[in-house]
């Protein structure tokens, strides 16, 4: 089942797995306020409903150009790009890129704070930003740093230099580079794991490239505990000695 809005189409693929696509074709799916909304609704509803997986995705060989120069000036546009980046990075499902195309600016911003990346070897990754005077902001910098190295994100950002899917594979930013087909098979497969364990090794993940906090210790141990008081656990276990596969409840 489809539902359809005007730069947003959302699928539910099954009922773990939800896939979001970016439709502005006529714009190579570049980004405005209207359409960051809606993925954050989409995102949000999707995790709502009890998604683990999620799919994030453009049509028409394209990925997202970035931000839509003709709006990004417009009163909210930062913050709601930031609130997208935020539900990638933090929200208990998995975020999966599916990436045919360029992903460029913001649409490598939306590829990064997803958990994981799918993407063809026609795929490319670039940030375009000096070619328009604008900068991004130092939190991607980081992040873009930490997960292709100092020297290719100085490639990136001096150079305004793109990098392709089969590069960005070799540089370990992309999980597996081939048919996007790869995206809904290893989906399924992630979508039969233990939610529980998923969302604790995902906030360890966040957490990983700094010392934690105390905050982060408490939240971490809360976490795992939660996961070897579950259900799940007790499920995960008899399965395995009925050589069976496991039914997940996330409880």
């Amino acid at each position: 089942m489809t539902s359809t809005t005007e730069k947003v189409l959302v699928d539910r693929l099954t009922p773990q797995a939800v896939q979001v696509t970016i439709n502005r074709p006529e714009k190579r799916n570049a980004v405005d306020l209207d359409a960051l909304t809606l993925i954050a609704n989409a995102l949000t509803s999707a995790i709502d409903s009890g998604a683990q997986v999620v799919i994030l995705r453009g049509v028409d060989g394209w990925f997202c150009a970035g931000a839509d120069i003709s709006a990004m000036h417009e009163r909210g546009f930062a913050p709601a790009l930031q609130e997208v980046l935020r539900l990638l990075s933090t929200a208990p499902a998995v975020m999966m890129a599916a990436i045919d195309g360029p992903a460029l600016g913001a649409g490598l911003q939306l590829a990064m704070f997803c958990d994981i990346r799918v993407a063809t070897a026609r795929s490319s990754f670039g940030v375009p930003a000096g070619k328009l005077g604008l900068a991004i902001d130092h939190a991607t910098v980081v992040r873009l740093t930490q997960m292709i190295g100092r020297s290719t994100a100085t490639e990136l950002l001096l150079g305004a230099e793109p990098i392709d899917g089969q590069r960005a594979y070799d540089l370990g930013f992309v999980h597996r580079c081939g048919d996007l087909d790869l995206a809904e098979s290893w989906a399924a497969r992630i979508a039969g794991l233990a939610p529980l364990s998923i969302r604790a090794h995902k906030l360890a993940l966040g957490v990983a490239p700094q010392p934690a906090s105390t905050a982060d210790d408490e939240a971490m141990a809360v976490a795992i505990a939660r996961a070897g008081a579950s259900d799940d656990f007790a499920e995960g276990r008899l399965a395995f000695a009925e050589k069976r596969p496991p039914d997940f409840r996330g409880r």
